[in-house]
């Protein structure tokens, strides 16, 4: 009976190990993703800024096109009235030659010379009107220029805009590229750490039944440091703490400074509820955070860096047990520790 009792605890469940594998690399491809978000949003406010400028540029162009349209229309208008002026001085001219002749035939004749003198007048104020058209279509013309250059210079503004947001386009591919190489390139610093870190936790504590690694984390059971439904630490689990401050503070000196990690301390508890009223907790979830500060808290009192560690409580809601038996409770009742990045 003994030696069947001993082969079940002795089984190895691979499947809990898995889990907290597949969930690490979904928690790391989340992470990679938010970090590449938030580079592509401080670029793209970037691009959008060129946007907006570029929509500037375009509605001015607009607004000079309407302008010199209207400036055209007013230059034919002109030029109709030039037109007419002249026909009407033609007419004028004409007029006076025959009246001219007509004069010279009849140099006596005192109305003819009225005449003469009132189409005259007429023709220098034909004049004087000609004279300011002409004045006038050669402001018009000057102003076109003037649109016209305002116009290229625009367009030069609007090509140059262009230029540079196709090149911002480049640079943000590019630093896409490059910041998934060096997430890349982080994450798998940070994993030959954690196997150094774990490999040599390994070494310090020892083959214990009660100290299990699953995947990525190393699991206590809680009996290893606090009483039944208790988060005072026991003197044996100060001891194996002591051992674990060591090598953390050891990992400190070799992890570079630009890899921001943390150790994760989570409290988990079985599925039985807290009763009687001498308990200081009122649930599992209070009992739970209770132990992973109390851990943390320890570890601070070490030596180690207060940014480098995390505290979290799961009460009884992440079993890696189903079941219901003695045995699953004290599978269920654990302390874990996860060395991740920040």
């Amino acid at each position: 009976m003994a030696l069947s009792r001993l082969n079940r605890d002795n089984g190895m469940n691979y499947w809990p190990g898995f889990v907290d594998a597949l969930s690490t690399l979904i928690l790391s491809i989340i992470f990679l993703l938010t970090v590449f978000m938030v580079a592509q949003f401080f670029l793209s406010q970037e691009v959008s800024g060129k946007d907006t400028a570029l929509a500037r540029l375009n509605a001015q162009i607009s607004r000079l096109s309407d302008l010199l349209s209207l400036e055209r229309t007013g230059k034919a208008n002109l030029e109709d009235q030039l037109a007419q002026l002249r026909a009407s001085l033609s007419a004028a001219q004409g007029e006076r030659d025959r009246l001219r002749g007509a004069a010279e035939g009849a140099q006596n004749a005192e109305a003819g010379k009225a005449e003469v003198g009132k189409l005259s007048s007429q023709l220098d104020v034909e004049k004087a009107a000609t004279a300011r058209a002409v004045a006038q279509i050669e402001i018009l013309n000057q102003q076109i220029s003037a649109l016209r250059r305002q116009i290229g210079a625009l367009e030069d503004a609007l090509g140059t805009s262009e230029k540079k947001e196709n090149d911002s386009q480049l640079r943000i591919a590019d630093l896409g590229q490059r910041l998934n190489v060096a997430l890349a390139q982080r994450v798998q610093e940070l994993s030959r750490y954690r196997s150094d870190f774990f490999g040599k936790l390994r070494e310090i504590l020892g083959n214990r039944p009660d100290i299990r690694v699953v995947g990525d984390r190393f699991v206590f059971q809680s009996e290893v440091f606090f009483d039944s439904g208790a988060a005072v630490l026991r003197p044996e689990g100060r001891a194996e703490l002591d051992k674990l401050a060591s090598a953390l503070l050891d990992l400190d000196k070799q992890i570079p400074s630009e890899i921001n990690w943390v150790l994760r301390v989570d409290g988990h508890t079985d599925t039985r509820p807290i009763t009687g009223t001498s308990s200081p907790f009122k649930s599992n979830w209070e009992l739970s955070a209770a132990r992973a500060i109390s851990v943390v808290q320890y570890l601070i009192g070490k030596g180690v860096s207060p940014q480098r560690l995390v505290a979290a409580g799961f009460g009884e809601f992440q079993p890696i047990d189903p079941g219901t038996t003695e045995e699953a409770f004290s599978r269920n009742r654990r302390i874990e520790l996860k060395l991740t990045e920040r």
